[in-house]
C-alpha cells in the first residue's frame, strides 16, 4: 500500500499499481510500454490504477536501464538576473527541444566553487551534455566532465586547459567600434566601467576600448578605468566616482548592460550630459533620453549555436568528439545601435 515505505509522502511504485489493479508488476510494465498482447480489460484496469495513485514512471532510470541517455542537458550560467542569460537559455532550449531534450539551468553567481559543485552534480545526474558560461579561467571541472565522456560546449569565453566546442561574441570588435563612435563624436576623455578583469568578456572589451584610444593617439588612463562590480549598484558607484574626478570623462563605455544601467543612474543623479556607450542592448534603452550607443548582437543566436554544437557533438556528427575531429569555435557578430539625441560636442 502507498504510504508504508518509510517516507512522509512517497511516490507510488509499480508494485503499488500492481496491488491496486490485482495484477503482477510485470503486467504493469507491459501495459506501460503499450504491449499489444495484454488483454484490453487488464490494460484498462492497470491504467485506472495508475490514474488513481498518480503513478509517474521514472524516465531517467528507465532510460539508463535501456542504455539510453537521460534526455537532459545542463546549462550553467553566471547571472540569471541579467536578461542576456534568459535569451541565451531560450536559444539553447529552442534547439535541444527539437531533439527530444530538456535543458536544466543552474546559476553560479560568478562563484567558482558554486560552478564546480553544479557541474559535478550535473555529471552525477548523468546529463547527456553541458553548455557552460564559465566564471573564470579555472575550468578543470569542465575538463573532468569532458574526460568522463560528457560533451561540453563553452559559451561566452573560450575553453581553458581542454578541448571543447565554443561560441563567443565579438567582444573586442564590438567594444572597439563603440569607442571609435565616441571618439568620432569628439570625445577625448572616456571612462570605462566593467566587470572583473578575470571575466573574459570584460577583459576583451577593455582591450578593444584601449586599442581604439591608442589608434586615436590617446592612452587608456587607468584613472578612468573601473572594474570589478557585479550589480547595477556597483556600476552606479563606479560611474559616480569617474564623474566626480577633477577632470571628469565626457563619455563612458560600459562592458555590459547591467553596468550601462548603473552608469545611466549615476549620470542622471549628477545631472550631466555625459554620453554613454555600452555592450549589450536592453529593453527600454531607447527611452533613456541621453546619447546612448549600444553594441548589439543576437543573444538568442548565441544560445542556438551553442545548442547546435552540443547536439552535433552528442550525435557524433561533424562536431563529434575524437582526436581527428577539430573542435569548432563560432563568433557571433555585433552591430552598433544609437539611441537618443546626438548629444553636445565636447569642448
Amino acid at each position: 500500500m502507498p504510504g508504508t515505505h518509510g517516507s512522509k509522502d512517497p511516490q507510488p511504485t509499480v508494485r503499488d499499481v500492481a496491488e491496486r489493479a490485482k495484477v503482477s508488476a510485470m503486467t504493469v510494465s507491459r501495459v506501460l510500454r503499450d504491449d499489444p498482447k495484454v488483454l484490453p480489460a487488464t490494460a484498462a484496469r492497470v491504467r485506472a490504477a495508475v490514474a488513481e495513485l498518480g503513478y509517474r514512471r521514472n524516465e531517467m532510470a528507465r532510460s539508463l536501464r535501456l542504455g539510453r541517455g537521460t534526455g537532459l542537458v545542463g546549462l550553467v550560467v553566471t547571472n540569471l538576473a541579467n536578461p542576456f542569460y534568459s535569451r541565451l537559455a531560450l536559444g539553447v532550449d529552442s534547439v535541444v527541444v527539437r531533439h527530444g531534450l530538456k535543458a536544466v539551468i543552474g546559476n553560479t553567481g560568478q562563484d567558482l566553487d558554486t560552478e564546480r559543485r553544479l557541474v559535478e552534480d550535473l555529471v552525477g545526474r548523468r546529463v547527456d551534455g553541458i553548455i557552460a558560461v564559465p566564471a573564470g579561467t579555472d575550468q578543470r571541472h569542465l575538463a573532468a566532465a569532458a574526460a568522463e565522456g560528457v560533451p561540453v560546449v563553452v559559451a561566452g569565453r573560450p575553453p581553458e586547459g581542454f578541448g571543447a566546442d565554443s561560441v563567443l561574441v565579438d567582444d573586442y570588435g564590438g567594444a572597439r567600434a563603440a569607442t571609435e563612435r565616441l571618439l568620432g563624436a569628439g570625445h577625448r576623455t572616456i571612462g570605462f566601467v566593467g566587470s572583473s578583469p578575470a571575466v573574459h568578456t570584460s577583459a576583451e572589451r577593455l582591450r578593444g576600448f584601449a586599442d581604439a584610444l591608442t589608434s586615436a593617439g590617446l592612452s587608456a588612463d587607468p584613472a578612468y578605468v573601473r572594474q570589478g562590480g557585479r550589480q547595477t549598484g556597483d556600476a552606479a558607484s563606479a560611474a559616480a566616482e569617474l564623474l566626480g574626478l577633477p577632470e571628469p570623462p565626457t563619455a563612458l563605455f560600459c562592458s555590459n548592460n547591467r553596468n550601462t544601467i548603473g552608469a545611466f543612474r549615476a549620470i542622471r543623479s549628477a545631472g550631466t550630459t555625459t554620453a554613454l556607450a555600452g555592450f549589450d542592448d536592453f529593453e527600454l534603452a531607447d527611452t533613456l533620453g541621453l546619447p546612448l550607443t549600444v553594441v548589439a548582437y543576437d543573444s538568442d543566436e548565441l544560445g542556438r549555436e551553442a545548442g547546435r554544437l552540443l547536439v552535433a557533438r552528442m550525435a557524433g556528427g561533424p562536431a563529434s568528439a575524437g582526436p581527428a575531429t577539430p573542435y569548432r569555435r563560432t563568433v557571433v557578430p555585433t552591430t552598433l545601435v544609437h539611441y537618443g539625441p546626438p548629444g553636445p560636442t565636447p569642448r
